[in-house]
């Protein structure tokens, strides 16, 4: 096949997806609202454009040839990407406001997340959010697949990226409250905690389980990989189950709440790798204003909301183990 410089066309793309779908260039038309010859036309100027035929035009009903088969896969996407576009931008033309696209790690989605979305809906009804691991988020803001992002980790590479400090949570040991009645009546801490049961973990490959990987070390915390999740609520469910013990913050701890009834938790040692940090991350001069009023609106709830239902719900939490 040729290759072209010509862009490949999507009201026909579109057409020739449509006769594939409905098995031919009739079908197509009516299910588009255009003759047939208008069709036929469409696929016929693709065709020529990219120098190959799609149809083996001598069977009945139409077959794919080779690289007809091919550009219908690879169809779908493209057409969805075009089709977002131009939703965004009809929804920016009506709103006036551009939508701005907010990724968050999951812990800040599933507890702050609701809050701001309530707050934010008159100021931005154009918010789009998303949870995800922070690798993959910092991904995303390189690339502009996100605006603002809420992550653990900050992109030192990026000159052009403002970081702002959001809150800092203490990592916490996490024990199942069956293990503490089997204790009852002595003195344990999470030393004789990990002695006695295997270490639940996050997995290597988000951050939050990098960062625990690092402390439980300089902990002498010598436990072998048995079971790891990317998320709270798995780990907690085995934790809850007296199966091990885990390392966590009052995030996550809120994040999977339904289980705080069936754990305790036990403070770890102070230190440089005891905590974990979160940041709002967005570039100069883009969406500062909403960016702001982000940053407020996660500090009040966490003090208005979070805050006080985790000293409710877990007495044992130092005070600042969420500031």
């Amino acid at each position: 096949m040729k290759r072209t410089q010509t862009p490949i066309d999507l009201r026909a793309l579109q057409a020739f997806v449509t006769v594939c779908e409905s098995g031919s260039m009739t079908s197509a038309a009516k299910r588009l609202g255009v003759s047939q010859s208008a069709v036929s036309q469409l696929v016929g100027a693709l065709e020529r454009d990219l120098d190959v035929e799609f149809f083996d035009r001598g069977s009945r009903p139409l077959r794919l040839t080779i690289a007809g088969r091919t550009l219908f896969e690879l169809s779908g996407p493209l057409l969805d990407h075009a089709q977002t576009v131009e939703n965004r931008l009809g929804s920016a033309l009506a709103s006036g406001t551009p939508a701005m696209r907010l990724g968050c790690v999951d812990s800040f989605a599933a507890t702050i997340g609701p809050e701001l979305i309530r707050a934010l809906s008159g100021t931005a009804s154009q918010l789009a959010m998303w949870s995800g691991l922070t690798p993959g988020l910092l991904a995303q803001m390189h690339d502009r697949e996100v605006d603002v992002v809420v992550c653990t980790q900050t992109m030192l590479d990026e000159s052009r990226i403002v970081e702002v400090p959001l809150f800092s949570e203490a990592f916490v040991a996490v024990a199942p409250r069956r293990w503490m009645q089997r204790h009852e009546g002595h003195s344990v801490g999470w030393k004789e905690l990990a002695a006695d049961l295997p270490l639940i973990r996050y997995t290597a490959r988000s951050v939050i389980g990098q960062q625990i990987d690092r402390f439980a070390r300089h902990l002498q915390i010598d436990s072998p990989r048995r079971y790891e999740f990317d998320a709270t609520d798995p780990l907690l469910s085995l934790v809850s189950a007296d199966l091990g013990f885990a390392i966590s913050t009052p995030l996550c701890l809120w994040q999977a709440r339904q289980y705080l009834e069936d754990i305790v938790v036990l403070p770890l040692p102070p230190g440089r790798l005891s905590r974990r940090d979160f940041f709002l991350l967005h570039r100069e001069g883009e969406w500062e204003k909403l960016a702001g009023e982000i940053v407020n609106l996660t500090r009040r709830v966490i003090e208005s909301i979070i805050r006080p239902s985790l000293r409710r719900a877990l007495p044992a939490l130092a005070e600042d183990a969420l500031q």
